[in-house]
């Protein structure tokens, strides 16, 4: 008698860089294409992940959630080592777990925490793919005022690259919005039950060009309730932003 298949909850890590998003592509190169194509050569049969979400091209993680189903006998530990022999070295499953065959990577997931590094002025090599450079001096202070602005129960459609008459629910809740400085470096973390398409990076965009002395608090609450985007708002670039905790 065949055994039923478990289903596993893995947490993996990856730098995007080099790939075109979590979600599958066509040509292969998004990081569930890589994963699954290990599952195949562990399992010996196609393994179909399901994710807490996508990130997009160049966005980096160090929480992702995926689960699958299949019959391993041999343990988490040894399901970790034969992911960490056939995995390149910019992806890597560091947590796996049988849970309960209800659980949903996705649906289950209560809420994200995401954050987004920006670096002051010039830095080193080895620093500039994981951040966004800014050259400009930026005021902290407006920028966290606008924060708190952003944060809570709103309408984001002004804040997220949707195009078009979408019929996604575009009201979310932002329960944090954090500006922090070390050195020479920001970092702004947002906390919600889910976020729109490139949300997060507007809302870095938002508060970078608070910083600049581009926009003030006050604007950024006018574009919020106007529910309209602008081009006063870019689009923070992908290289800085990290998933950092999925939520259940």
């Amino acid at each position: 008698m065949t055994p039923a298949p478990q289903r596993w909850k893995c947490t993996c890590a990856y730098d995007g860089t080099e790939f075109a998003g979590w979600q599958s592509q066509v040509r292969g190169r998004a990081i569930q294409d890589v994963i699954e194509a290990r599952l195949r050569q562990i399992f010996g049969q196609p393994v179909r992940i399901h994710g807490s979400g996508r990130t997009d091209a160049g966005v980096h993680a160090q929480g992702q959630v995926f689960h699958f189903d299949g019959v391993w006998n041999h343990g988490p530990e040894k399901l970790l080592a034969a992911f960490r022999t056939g995995l390149p070295p910019q992806i890597q499953v560091h947590e796996a777990r049988v849970v309960a065959p209800h659980f949903h990577a996705r649906f289950d997931a209560t809420r994200k925490r995401y954050v987004y590094r920006v670096h002051l002025g010039d830095t080193d090599p080895f620093t500039r793919a994981y951040c966004w450079q800014v050259f400009r001096k930026l005021d902290i202070a407006a920028m966290k005022a606008a924060a708190a602005v952003l944060q809570g129960r709103h309408d984001f459609r002004a804040l997220t690259a949707l195009n078009g008459p979408e019929r996604e629910d575009t009201v979310r809740d932002l329960r944090r919005l954090e500006v922090s400085k070390r050195g020479r470096e920001l970092r702004i973390t947002g906390e919600a039950e889910g976020f729109l398409y490139k949300m997060m990076r507007s809302l870095v965009g938002a508060l970078v060009a608070v910083g600049e002395g581009k926009l003030s608090p006050h604007d950024v609450k006018v574009i919020l309730a106007s529910k309209t985007r602008t081009a006063a708002i870019k689009t923070a670039p992908p290289t800085g932003l990290f998933l950092m905790k999925v939520f259940y």
